[in-house]
């Protein structure tokens, strides 16, 4: 084996044949893995291109391999050089030194293949946000055109809109034309209508008054004969019922008179005959008389002036309160619209919503009572038969207050003691340690418009008294008013007013429910129990039979009795009543039931008719 002369030449062997395992390193074939990096061989080190010169021929190499190809020489001359570099002893080092390069040339690579893949990161986000770009422009492409659409279509509608409000004021004029021409129409035939009533009722009226006096004096020639009979025959009977009676009553009055003066004459004799005796009877007999006057007189002036303080006043029709101080509680009795034998509002059959706000009225009314603090008046107004009245009971019942109703009709005949009847009412209802609810029905009749004509004097004065008492809020009377024309009332009493309520008519449902709960009164309850000689004496009811009577029956029956009010379908069911208790075997089946509406319905027309006739 060949040493070379200094280490500088062992470098420069070295170098080389790293140069030369590089090479063949870089050699690619084409079975092996596609390297993604280049592999790029580094140039001869100059170190070894200066010991080239001093290693003699055998270290001269010529490079023709990039020509031709492979080159076998070469490699023979790179294995001796890796001989050579084996047996020097710069191996350990030259090893290292290609280890390093080996992991710089590893780290060059990472480094690279990281940079490649940012710049593909960054590739991706700049087309990313081209795209964005490209779809925010769509986006804002989009909007505008669905703003155009929209403002083409407000646009449309205007005009639209436009155009039917000059069709309809095109339409409204000429309904004002048409209903013009049919007022003018409706009063010319009012007129003539009128005139021909009038000349009617005159002629009318003649031939009624010719028939009256022919009628007179015919039955004044009747009754004429017949008194004539009549007081001979009575006369006769008279006479004979005198002279037995006189006969008799002579016969008693005989015996008794005699009977008396017997006992009378010892009397006489006996005070006679004892003058102390004497005196005491005397005595005794004035002391009787004069005990029994006072007391009679002395019991007059005392119960006239406990009725005047402490009775109930005569303005009130019914009431919960005992009618003297001291007598026994009566409960109101039930009326026919009442129904109720419940307390609250469960059997009141009125609209939910209008029943919701009575309810709540009451607990209001009850909570108010409780923290003593002043109640709310209200106004009750609807058609009649409505459950004005029935509310007001029942509102006072759950509220827990005393009630009175009262009727304003009956104070128009009072005269000028109106006004004190006023007064004494509500110094009345002051006494009730509960509250008392004042309930003033047909409230239009002395509480109208204080300028009308065909009010008088006392009315007037009457009024003003109510005015008086309700002119501060009170904590102990609730003032309920009930008409069925609010629009009479005096300004002053509906300032008085916090809480106005109105009671229509009931609408289907109502009506079916009413239906029904008629229908279980009038057909279906039971009559209590009687006693045993009760029940002898008194004729037993015949029990109606119900067949067939559904609840799509009472619905269809509901339906046709539209603008029927409560006090109305009470009525209905009544003469359903009355008409089954015409057929022999007390049975109430559909067709009837139907027959009975079908008669109520148009009778109800024929009512309403009538009322429109009279008004026109």
């Amino acid at each position: 084996m060949r040493r070379f002369r200094s280490p500088a030449t062992a470098a420069a062997v070295i170098a080389a044949g790293a140069t030369a395992a590089a090479s063949l390193a870089d050699v690619a074939y084409a079975d092996g893995g596609y390297s993604f990096f280049r592999r790029q061989s580094a140039p001869p080190p100059p170190a070894a291109a200066a010991a080239s010169g001093d290693s003699g021929p055998e270290a001269t190499v010529e490079d023709d391999s990039g020509a031709s190809g492979f080159d076998p020489e070469s490699l023979e001359r790179a294995a001796k050089l890796l001989r050579k570099l084996n047996s020097s002893k710069y191996a350990k080092q030259l090893f290292e030194l290609m280890r390093m390069q080996e992991k710089t040339r590893l780290a060059e690579m990472e480094a690279e293949k990281v940079q490649y893949y940012i710049q593909q990161h960054l590739r991706d986000i700049e087309r990313q946000r081209k795209e964005g770009e490209k779809f925010r422009e769509s986006l804002q492409q989009q909007a505008q055109t669905e703003a155009q659409r929209l403002r083409y279509e407000d646009e449309l509608a205007r005009k639209r809109m436009q155009t039917e409000r000059e069709a309809q004021r095109r339409q409204d004029a000429e309904l004002v034309k048409m209903q013009e021409a049919a007022a003018l129409r409706k009063e010319e035939a009012r007129r003539a209508r009128e005139q021909k009533i009038l000349e009617q009722s005159v002629q009318e009226e003649k031939e009624k008054a010719e028939l009256q006096e022919k009628s007179m004096k015919a039955k004044a020639l009747a009754e004429a004969e017949a008194r004539v009979r009549e007081e001979k025959l009575l006369e006769d009977h008279n006479r004979r019922m005198l002279l037995e009676r006189v006969n008799g009553d002579r016969e008693k009055w005989i015996a008794a008179i005699n009977t008396t003066f017997s006992h009378i004459e010892g009397g006489f004799r006996m005070l006679l005959t004892d003058r102390s005796k004497l005196l005491m009877g005397i005595g005794g007999v004035t002391a009787l008389a004069a005990g029994i006057y006072t007391t009679r007189e002395g019991a007059k002036v005392t119960w006239g002036y406990i009725n005047r303080i402490l009775g109930q006043p005569s303005l009130i029709r019914e009431s919960s309160m005992p009618k003297f101080p001291f007598s026994r509680y009566k409960d109101l009795k039930p009326t026919l619209a009442s129904l109720s034998e419940g307390a609250g509002f469960e059997n009141v059959i009125l609209h939910r919503s209008l029943k919701r706000r009575i309810e709540h009225l009451a607990r209001a009314t009850a909570n108010t009572k409780s923290h003593d603090a002043p109640f709310r008046n209200m106004l009750f107004y609807g058609p009649p038969g409505t459950g004005k009245t029935l509310v007001a009971r029942e509102m006072a019942h759950k509220s827990g207050l005393d009630y009175a109703m009262m009727t304003g009709g009956d104070v128009a005949p009072l005269g000028s003691e109106a006004v004190t009847k006023i007064h004494q009412i509500f110094d009345w209802a002051k006494k009730s340690r509960k509250g008392m609810l004042l309930f003033i029905d047909e409230a239009d009749a002395f509480l109208c418009e204080r300028n009308s004509t065909h009010m008088s004097e006392a009315q007037r004065s009457a009024l003003n008294a109510l005015l008086f008492r309700t002119g501060d809020q009170s904590r102990d009377i609730v003032l309920v008013l009930a008409t069925n024309r609010p629009s009479d009332l005096d300004s002053a009493i509906t300032d008085r007013i916090d809480e106005v309520i109105e009671f229509p008519l009931p609408g289907e449902e109502e009506r079916f429910q009413l239906l029904k709960l008629y229908l279980n009164h009038y057909m279906l309850k039971e009559d209590g129990k009687d006693s045993f000689w009760g029940s002898l004496l008194k004729k037993q009811r015949q029990k109606i039979q119900v067949k067939d009577i559904t609840d799509d029956l009472l619905r269809e029956a509901a339906t046709k009795i539209n603008g029927f009010s409560g006090r109305e379908i009470a009525k209905l069911m009544a003469s359903v009543q009355a008409a089954v208790y015409g057929r022999p075997d007390c049975v109430l089946d559909p067709q009837l039931l139907m027959e009975v509406v079908e008669y109520k319905v148009a009778e109800h027309h024929q009512r309403i008719k009538l009322a429109s006739e009279t008004s026109t």
